[in-house]
């Protein structure tokens, strides 16, 4: 389900196969940010069919400044990637 500080993969368009973060739910939208492309200050608008949820959700703390953002999306992508391909 999305919601509030849910990591999500982006599935269609130019960002797609990237990771950001639910800022905010609009109906069937949903705003997100990455701290960097996408800061706080201008979230991207995209339909929610386009997203694929992961089971991680960030607190108030992280979502609250685009550092936050940054170094718990680095996180994320960092325990992913030693889930999937680790040694």
């Amino acid at each position: 389900m999305l919601e509030r500080g849910c990591i999500v993969r982006s599935k269609a368009g130019r960002d797609k196969d990237t990771y950001l973060v639910v800022v905010s739910v609009d109906g069937k939208n949903c705003y997100l940010c990455d701290g960097k492309k996408r800061p706080l200050e201008r979230p991207k608008l995209k339909n929610s069919k386009h997203l694929a949820p992961t089971n991680w959700i960030l607190n108030e703390e992280q979502l609250s400044t685009n550092k936050g953002l940054r170094q718990a999306l680095k996180e994320f992508l960092e325990k992913s990637a030693n889930q999937v391909g680790g040694d």
